[in-house]
C-alpha cells in the first residue's frame, strides 16, 4: 500500500494555462540559484566546506484542532475543489499534504516522502508513514500555488488510540510550518484537553505561527450563544500560562453557504490575509537569506585564497630552513673530509695544486685548526668525529621533519575559487538585487523606486 499512486481526473486543469505570479518566479528563481547542478550556490558552498539549505518554493501552512472543527472543509474552499473528505466523524485518519501540480494526483506512503524529502525523518515515528497522503490538484485559486496545506488528524479525548504518537508528530510538523492554523469547533469539542495541551507546547517554540480560529461559527446559534462559546475557549486557553498573553485574538469563521445566509460575522478572508502575509514574510526572509549565503560563500572563497597564500609564504620560509640546515648538515662532515685530506697531503702536492701563494695563504688559516686538533688526544678525537657525526645527523633530521610544507592550491584550483566568487558577486547578487525590485514593484510606485 506504502508508495501507491493513484490518478484522478483534474477538476480544473485548464487553470494551469494561467501565469506564473511574481512572488511564485521569485522564489522558483531562489530555488534554482541554490539547486543549479553546475554553478548552484549549494555546489559552490561545499567546495569551500559550507553547507547551504535550498530555500522552499512553497510555503507549508499545518492546521490542527479537535475533530469535525472544519479544517479539511476550509482547505476545499481555499482551493476551491473537493479535495478532502469531509464529515462530523473523524475523516482524516492520518497527515494529508495538499499541494497544486500540473495535474490531479494522489500519493500515499513513500512517493509522499519522495516528494517532500525535507519530511523523511517522519519515518522514524513508527507507524506513521502508512498514514501520510499527499492530495494533488490544479488549481491556482487565492495563493493555493505557494501554498502546501497539511491536514492532520482529528482530535479527541479518551479512549480514542492512534496509530502513532500523534502528539508527537503534531509537534514536529509544528518546527517545520510557517503558519499553523488552530481550528476550535463550537460544538462541543473546543475544550479537548489534548489540543489545548498541543497548543500549550507549539506556543512555547512557535507563539509567533500560531492563529486562533472559532470555526463554524455559524452553527453556534445566536450572538450572545457565539460570544458565551468564546469566553468558554478563551479562559480555558488564559488557564495556561503560556497562553496567558496580550492582544490574544481568535476570529470567527465559516465556511460561506450562498443556500444557508447567516448574520454571523464571518472572518475568513482574515485566514487568506494572514496566508498571504506569510507568503509575503517568506518571499523577503528567502531573498535576505540568498544575501546573507552570499556574503558567506564570498567570504569562506576570500578566507581560502587568503590562508593559501599565507601558506604558500610559510612554506617558503620553510624551505629556506630547511635547505639552510641540510646544507650545515652536510657541510660539517665534508669540512672534516676535507681536513683530513688536506693534512694528509704533501707540502709539494699542495704547491703543485694550490700554488705557493695559495699554499701559504690556506697554511695561515689552517694552522690554528691543526694545532688544537694535534692537541686533542686520540679519544678525544674519535669522540669528536662521532659528535660532528651526530651533529650532522641531528641536523639533517630536523631540515627533513621540522619544517614540512603544506599542501597548497594549485593554479587550477585557485582560478576556478576566482571564477566562484565573481559569479556570486557579479551574477548572484545582481540576480538577487533584480529580484528584490521585482518584488517591491508589486507594492511600491516607480517614482519611489527610482529614489
Amino acid at each position: 500500500m506504502s508508495g501507491k499512486i493513484k490518478s484522478r481526473s483534474a477538476a480544473n486543469a485548464d487553470s494551469l494555462t494561467g501565469g506564473v505570479s511574481c512572488d511564485e518566479r521569485i522564489l522558483r528563481d531562489c530555488h534554482q540559484l541554490y539547486t543549479d547542478p553546475d554553478s548552484g550556490l549549494i555546489s559552490v558552498a561545499e567546495s569551500v566546506g559550507l553547507k547551504l539549505l535550498p530555500p522552499r518554493k512553497k510555503i507549508t501552512v499545518f492546521l490542527m484542532g479537535n475533530h469535525s472543527a472544519g479544517k479539511s472543509s476550509f482547505i476545499n474552499w481555499y482551493v476551491e475543489e473537493h479535495i478532502q473528505r469531509t464529515g462530523v466523524a473523524i475523516e482524516t485518519q492520518g497527515f494529508s499534504f495538499v499541494t497544486s501540480g500540473r495535474k490531479r494526483e494522489s500519493l500515499t506512503g513513500n512517493a509522499t516522502l519522495h516528494l517532500y524529502p525535507h519530511f523523511k525523518p517522519l519515518q522514524e515515528f513508527k507507524g506513521v508513514s502508512e498514514y501520510l497522503s499527499t492530495e494533488i490538484c490544479t488549481s491556482r485559486q487565492k495563493r493555493f500555488s505557494l501554498v502546501t496545506f497539511v491536514d492532520s488528524p482529528g482530535l479527541v479525548d479518551g479512549d480514542m488510540k492512534y496509530p502513532f504518537d500523534v502528539d508527537e508528530v503534531i509537534l514536529w510538523l509544528g518546527d517545520l510550518c510557517d503558519l499553523i492554523l488552530v481550528f476550535f469547533d463550537p460544538m462541543g469539542q473546543a475544550l479537548c484537553k489534548r489540543t489545548l495541551n498541543i497548543v500549550e507546547s507549539l506556543n512555547e517554540k512557535h507563539g509567533d505561527r500560531l492563529r486562533f480560529y472559532l470555526s463554524k461559527a455559524d452553527e453556534a446559534g445566536g450572538e450572545s450563544d457565539r460570544q458565551r462559546v468564546m469566553m468558554q475557549i478563551v479562559q480555558e486557553l488564559c488557564k495556561r500560562p503560556g497562553l496567558n498573553k496580550c492582544g490574544f485574538d481568535m476570529p470567527t469563521i465559516y465556511i460561506p453557504n450562498p443556500n444557508k445566509p447567516s448574520r454571523c460575522v464571518n472572518q475568513i478572508e482574515e485566514v487568506c490575509r494572514t496566508i498571504e502575509k506569510t507568503i509575503n514574510q517568506t518571499v523577503q526572509n528567502t531573498l535576505n537569506s540568498l544575501e546573507k549565503d552570499c556574503e558567506l560563500i564570498s567570504e569562506a572563497i576570500t578566507d581560502s585564497l587568503i590562508n593559501d597564500r599565507q601558506t604558500s609564504s610559510g612554506n617558503r620560509r620553510a624551505r629556506c630552513k630547511s635547505c639552510f640546515l641540510t646544507l650545515l648538515g652536510f657541510t660539517v662532515p665534508m669540512a672534516l673530509m676535507a681536513l683530513l685530506v688536506l693534512g694528509a697531503l704533501s707540502k709539494e702536492l699542495l704547491e703543485m695544486a694550490l700554488g705557493p701563494e695559495g699554499r701559504e695563504t690556506l697554511s695561515l688559516y689552517m694552522t690554528p685548526v691543526v694545532k688544537v686538533f694535534d692537541s686533542l688526544s686520540m679519544e678525544q678525537k674519535m669522540y669528536g668525529g662521532v659528535g660532528m657525526v651526530l651533529l650532522s645527523f641531528f641536523l639533517l633530521i630536523v631540515a627533513r621533519f621540522a619544517f614540512r610544507t603544506k599542501p597548497t592550491l594549485s593554479g587550477k584550483q585557485k582560478r576556478q575559487l576566482q571564477e566562484k566568487l565573481e559569479y556570486v558577486q557579479e551574477v548572484v547578487k545582481t540576480k538577487k538585487k533584480k529580484l528584490y525590485e521585482e518584488y517591491l514593484r508589486q507594492s511600491v510606485s516607480d517614482h519611489d523606486m527610482d529614489l
